[in-house]
């Protein structure tokens, strides 16, 4: 496999209908908005749906969710630990953090992409504090137009103790997003895939689990359908550090609303301003 020798920026459009994409536990799980009215899916949010997305490809990965683990650990340190070179590492009086890193990258394929800290503490070893620095970078996922946020009180049909009254202390609520377009960008950086070993492969895998970022990712809150890709914007440049700069390719991606107030994909136009020397793959959301 060869170490990723090209930057590579890209871009997806997303639409939410009927669906809460992220709620804000400092808002009453409320989808999140900014200041402006625009709705926003964080980064960390994301990069846990690729995640997710990567581990039902088969990869391995470090960092997994409690209700889709497919390893009996139930936290990274046991999980690390199950790693006989990591584990001798942690048993050492001395650690080395430079080879520890280059042991969980090649493990891990969430690791040597994104990154990870590393901070456990001492057993019978000398502990370790280790961070690694990943090279694909995600922004927070904004609405194209303010959303609407619609609100709805539930109620507890079933009682969880035997002989409790059902009261009104019983009641909670839900929100959701009634419709959306949603946008967001991401890069490969080049000098720090040859630090993490991140592969054109993994670069290939990574564009894949964009495409089908929703798959397998249904609960309450995001019913199934109720999130979709419609389009991933590829662009990959020819030397490792660019042509053009990240901002300048992500702002090539240009949009106009079809109508006057657009609620669905449909209704807006989306292209993308030529660069010279510089192509986009343009991959359907399946």
């Amino acid at each position: 496999m060869t170490i990723l020798d090209h930057k590579i920026d890209f871009a997806v459009v997303l639409s939410v209908t009927k669906a809460n994409p992220n709620g804000d536990p400092l808002n009453g799980n409320r989808p999140r908005q900014n200041y402006d009215g625009y709705g926003e899916i964080s980064d960390v949010a994301l990069k846990r749906k690729i995640r997710n997305r990567l581990q039902d490809m088969g990869e391995a990965i470090f960092v997994q969710s409690n209700d889709r683990k497919s390893d009996e650990y139930g936290s990274l340190r046991e999980r690390a630990d199950a790693n006989v070179e990591l584990a001798k590492i942690l048993k050492a009086k001395t650690v080395s953090g430079e080879g520890f890193a280059r042991i969980a990258c090649a493990e891990w394929i969430d690791v040597r992409s994104f990154g990870q800290v590393f901070a456990f503490k001492a057993d019978k070893g000398a502990g370790v504090s280790v961070g690694v620095r990943g090279p694909v970078s995600i922004h927070t996922a904004t609405s194209i137009d303010p959303i609407d946020i619609t609100s709805m009180q539930i109620t507890k049909s079933v009682n969880s103790e035997p002989g409790a009254a059902r009261g009104s202390d019983t009641m909670g609520m839900k929100h959701r997003v009634d419709s959306g377009v949603y946008v967001f960008c991401g890069s490969i950086n080049t000098q720090l895939a040859e630090k993490t070993g991140f592969t054109n492969e993994d670069a290939d895998k990574v564009k894949q689990a964009l495409v089908t970022l929703f798959e397998n990712d249904l609960s309450s809150a995001r019913p199934e359908g109720s999130m979709e890709v419609h389009k991933v914007y590829w662009w990959e440049h020819t030397s490792k550090l660019g042509q053009y700069s990240s901002a300048k390719v992500h702002r090539s991606l240009t949009f106009e609303k079809r109508v006057e107030e657009p609620k669905a994909f449909e209704d807006y136009e989306f292209g993308v301003q030529p660069l010279e020397g510089l192509k986009v793959e343009l991959i359907d959301g399946l």
